[in-house]
């Protein structure tokens, strides 16, 4: 059996770090990449698994991670986008995780 909440239970804890407004400007270029490979697997497994709506929230989540092509914003604002992005990865353990046990 596959440990699909493996990628959540990495990227979910570093997410929460990120709130930390102390955190060195090293640590959100890590987080990037860390979160982009994360959501980059997750949307292969939901594609293997046919869950296209799955497939393109966490491809779109992939990309606005992307440490190459940076999304810019406010300190705020990537606060809710990193708050949005936990609640996608826990949901997304619990969907992929009832999806994969019934194949």
């Amino acid at each position: 059996m596959k440990k699909i909440w493996i990628p959540q239970a990495i990227v979910i804890p570093m997410l929460l770090w990120a709130l930390n407004p102390a955190n060195p400007y090293g640590y959100y270029i890590l987080l990037r990449c860390v979160c982009c490979i994360a959501f980059v697997y997750l949307a292969i497994q939901a594609w293997n698994l046919e869950k296209n709506g799955w497939v393109w929230s966490l491809g779109v989540t992939a990309a606005i991670y992307n440490p190459i092509l940076r999304v810019h914003s406010t300190r705020e604002l990537w606060s809710v986008v990193n708050l949005v992005t936990i609640g996608l990865a826990v949901a997304s353990i619990f969907v992929l995780k009832f999806e994969e046990a019934e194949q």
